[in-house]
């Protein structure tokens, strides 16, 4: 660790060093997070919305509710000292460097607020029950709960603690809004929008009878406050049996079918979050394909 953002300021040139051992001997923790693509839902761009974006054409797939295992970053920073005036912290891989167009951007880095550190920002070195798998960033990866993938570094190599903003090229060249309606200087993307999907695979096959259908819908903002499906593509509308969610989870729903007739239908679901955001009809267009939070249009036969 380092930067002027310390209690004892430190030099990249003279870090403070941790070991792995130094970080099990604080106060473990345990957080349930879903964590999520920031280009989840891609592919819906091109298909329901007619303008398609670029990159992975992800339907509702790159997501997973997880159980991490680690220490809080509080913990650490209070130990260690913090300047009152520390606002910023940039996490970095221990990746190789990124090139792109022959521009050489280095290792993987992004910075987030001293405020998100102090609140639930979780150094992880297990997973689900299991050690860190290498390809979730073992041996220590940051997790930020609730925010964007990229912001939970894999491969933690360092934190720098800064009284200014600190910035990097995955939060001012990348993973912020370009393109469409979006202005030139609009902010990096931080806080997951909300999501809903259905549990049935793509353009899914029905009986023509009774049936209870479930889902679920998750938001970065906190829990689901509640959930609305349409079974005859958004003509009506009738609100989800909620399960309980674990903190920090998705909640999952059911919805009972009570006639479905034979033929092509379109299933329809839409969540509102505690903090009163709720998923539209139509997500804006920007050229990353980030944040498609709109209601998913999940075709079905009933046969």
């Amino acid at each position: 660790m380092c930067g002027d953002g310390l209690r004892t300021p430190r030099g990249q040139g003279d870090p403070l060093s941790l070991t792995l051992d130094d970080l099990r001997r604080l106060p473990a923790s345990e957080a349930i997070s879903v964590h999520e693509c920031t280009g989840n839902g891609r592919s819906f761009f091109g298909s329901q919305q007619g303008t398609p974006a670029s990159d992975t054409a992800w339907q509702l797939g790159a997501v997973g509710a997880v159980r991490w295992h680690g220490v809080r970053l509080k913990h650490l920073l209070r130990r260690i000292g913090l300047d009152p005036a520390a606002v910023s912290i940039q996490a970095t891989g221990l990746d190789p460097s990124y090139v792109s167009g022959g521009v050489d951007y280095g290792p993987v880095r992004r910075p987030f607020p001293v405020s998100k550190a102090l609140d639930d920002a979780l150094l992880a070195w297990g997973m689900n029950g299991r050690p860190l798998p290498r390809d979730h960033g073992y041996p220590l990866r940051l997790v930020l709960p609730g925010w964007v993938g990229i912001g939970s570094i894999k491969w933690l190599g360092s934190l720098e603690v800064s009284t200014t903003e600190l910035t990097s090229p995955w939060n001012t060249k990348w993973y912020r809004m370009t393109g469409g309606s979006y202005p030139a200087d609009s902010p990096p993307l931080t806080v997951n929008p909300v999501r809903s999907a259905w549990e049935l695979p793509w353009a899914a096959r029905l009986p023509a009878r009774k049936i209870r259908l479930t889902g679920r819908s998750w938001s970065g903002a906190g829990p689901i406050a509640s959930v609305e499906v349409s079974t005859d593509g958004g003509a009506t509308w009738h609100r989800a049996h909620r399960g309980t969610a674990k903190r920090g989870g998705w909640t999952q729903w059911s919805h009972t079918w009570a006639r479905p007739t034979p033929g092509e239908h379109v299933l329809m679901a839409r969540a509102t979050d505690v903090a009163g955001r709720t998923q539209p009809l139509e997500t804006p267009f920007n050229d990353g394909g980030y944040f498609f939070d709109a209601v998913v249009r999940q075709p079905v036969t009933v046969a």
